[in-house]
């Protein structure tokens, strides 16, 4: 049965170690990933929060990038593509060897957190043996089966992004036409517009890869 699996990869193990090192206070979000060898892997990384202006140069100058395109400038956040080079190891043992797919990767700080569908629990486990065998660091914080997590209702979702979600559709914010603004919503989940935004959109993101994407990646092939 496939198997989803939430960890934890340390930033110094990993691509854009120096990147993620040089501006700690940047959110990275990979929000697509391909990798057809194993020699490099090209994501389109999107990036909000702190000090974007310096995102780009930094990316440039980090050894396990190359190729760096901005595809996007939205002002709160940008899109790029690039690929990584080097410190990928894992990833690309999940995807080429184990083929895994990656739904949802951040990082942070000193972190990347990931959650990855393998297609059966015997592949997460061989994920787990090569990273012991590579000397890797890989961190399992939760294993679920997809049935589990379709069935359960939340479908991957944080509690806070299930509660901003039934809440907005309770009240009517998706409506046509919408029956209370997005500051009035936020205002009675005491939160920030930006925060709940960001919930809802990460909430809808998790919705697709686990009832659509992910479904269709698993049992499409």
């Amino acid at each position: 049965m496939s198997t989803i699996a939430e960890v934890e990869v340390p930033a110094a193990e990993f691509a854009l170690r120096e990147t993620l090192s040089t501006l700690p206070d940047v959110q990275f979000e990979v929000v697509r990933l391909a990798a057809h060898d194993h020699e490099q892997v090209m994501p389109y990384l999107r990036v909000s929060e702190g000090d974007l202006e310096s995102v780009e140069p930094t990316l440039l100058d980090d050894p396990s990038v190359s190729d760096v395109e901005l595809l996007d400038d939205l002002g709160n956040e940008r899109l790029f593509r690039m690929n990584w080079v080097s410190d990928i190891r894992v990833i690309l043992h999940v995807v080429l060897d184990e083929g895994a797919t990656v739904v949802d990767m951040q990082g942070k700080d000193d972190s990347w957190q990931l959650r990855i569908l393998f297609p059966t629990r015997d592949s997460l486990s061989a994920t787990h043996d090569f990273c012991v065998e590579e000397g890797l660091t890989f961190t399992i914080r939760n294993i679920y089966d997809l049935k589990e997590s379709v069935g359960s209702g939340q479908y991957g979702l944080t509690s806070e992004q299930y509660d901003a979600l039934v809440t907005a559709a309770e009240r009517g914010y998706f409506d046509v036409p919408r029956r209370l603004t997005m500051s009035e919503l936020a205002s009675e989940l005491g939160v920030s517009q930006q925060s709940l935004s960001e919930r809802l959109r990460r909430g809808h993101k998790a919705l697709v890869d686990s009832a659509l994407r992910v479904g269709k990646s698993s049992f499409g092939k």
